[in-house]
């Protein structure tokens, strides 16, 4: 897109400045046949079938006195537009991607930093908890990593925990992952995934919002990013959630979108599988495998396995290795179960640890899956 948008395209950045415009806003002026740019020069007792809200209503009224905060922000978001690799993408362009088009309250305008074309691509959601256990963040990492490898570009949130183990994941293997936030893209949230975010652009990936570049984290705007990220891919996996996750969010925008949903069932005694075991009762595709996604979404690929790590060894020598399983224990109870002092315990696991077997949390010692 040029950098020079035409008078029209800025009429629908500048209706985006009024307080209580958003999708169905302009769903509702395309229904009327009414242009942005005829709306912000119309007098505003003429606008009476679109119902607006009072501040909606004094907000254009600023506009047309030529409010100069209203004007600056406008030509904040063109300057944006213009530096290398940023891009507005409306949703009446042909660059605009398909699928999020087709959902019934579609972004007007995404924000988008890095490759766009990625947006047009293939794209499985991988969400999840914020604070997944470790063998959850490690499964989250392996099947980004797969499906990546397979053909499917990962989309996520790039949220702590599930999510930015997905986007690590995509990236192991080389490939583009897509990440939208809940921000604009000028306020990286969290601080901490700044690396990550760069990593994203770097290996052909896209960070797309659909707020204004200089927005702040707001807890409002993250249930309403779900909706994009559902609406961008065929399908949504839920990896790990408790009951509140706001993954289920996710979840329940991708079926009023029509689009598949997947859950990974866990442990009974892991807070953080419940959320998945209620999307399972109520529906949702059970998944063990990558292939499980492939399969269900009907599509002409095969799951692509990691490369096995020749520097594990099979099976450890260790009586300690009966007694590991997926779900974390205590050295204490592994000390009991075994009959070997805690500190001989303790020493193994470090051992197990540092040989890339075992998985270590603040619940205890489990079996890393292969």
């Amino acid at each position: 897109m040029p950098h020079d948008l035409s008078a029209e395209r800025q009429a629908w950045l500048a209706l985006m400045l009024l307080d209580g415009v958003g999708p169905r806003f302009f769903q509702r002026l395309r229904s009327l046949a009414l242009s942005p740019t005829d709306f912000l020069i119309a007098r505003p007792e003429t606008l009476a079938p679109l119902q607006m809200a009072a501040s909606t209503l004094a907000d254009l009224r600023r506009w047309q006195r030529g409010d100069a905060e209203l004007h600056l922000r406008l030509q904040m978001a063109l300057q944006w537009q213009s530096q290398e690799g940023c891009q507005l993408l409306f949703v009446d362009d042909p660059e605009y991607p398909p699928l999020l088009a087709a959902i019934s309250d579609p972004p007007p305008v995404l924000f988008v930093r890095g490759n766009a074309s990625a947006l047009h691509d293939p794209q499985i959601a991988m969400v999840g908890t914020r604070h997944p256990s470790p063998l959850g963040a490690e499964t989250a990492r392996r099947f980004a990593h797969s499906f990546t490898a397979s053909g499917l570009t990962v989309t996520s949130g790039m949220a702590l925990g599930v999510d930015g183990a997905c986007h690590q994941g995509a990236l192991d293997a080389g490939g583009q992952t897509v990440a939208v936030w809940g921000t604009g893209l000028d306020n990286c949230y969290p601080r901490r995934h700044r690396k990550l975010a760069e990593a994203i652009l770097e290996y052909g990936g896209a960070l797309v919002s659909e707020l204004w570049p200089d927005a702040g984290p707001h807890p409002a705007q993250f249930p309403r990013r779900n909706r994009i990220i559902s609406g961008l891919s065929l399908g949504t996996l839920v990896v790990e959630a408790s009951l509140n996750s706001g993954s289920l969010i996710t979840a329940r925008l991708a079926l009023e979108h029509n689009r598949e949903v997947f859950a990974m069932p866990g442990s009974i005694h892991n807070v953080q599988a419940r959320g998945c075991h209620r999307l399972l009762r109520e529906g949702a595709c059970l998944v063990e495998q990558v292939q499980d996604v492939l399969d269900a979404l009907r599509l002409p690929l095969t799951a692509a396995l990691e490369e096995p790590d020749s520097t594990r060894p099979g099976s450890p020598d260790t009586p300690l290795w009966r007694w590991l399983g997926t779900d974390p224990v205590s050295p204490d109870w592994l000390a009991q179960q075994s009959g070997i002092g805690v500190s001989e315990v303790l020493q193994q696991l470090l051992d197990l640890e540092l040989d890339g077997q075992v998985l270590a949390s603040p619940a205890g010692y489990c079996r890393r899956q292969p």
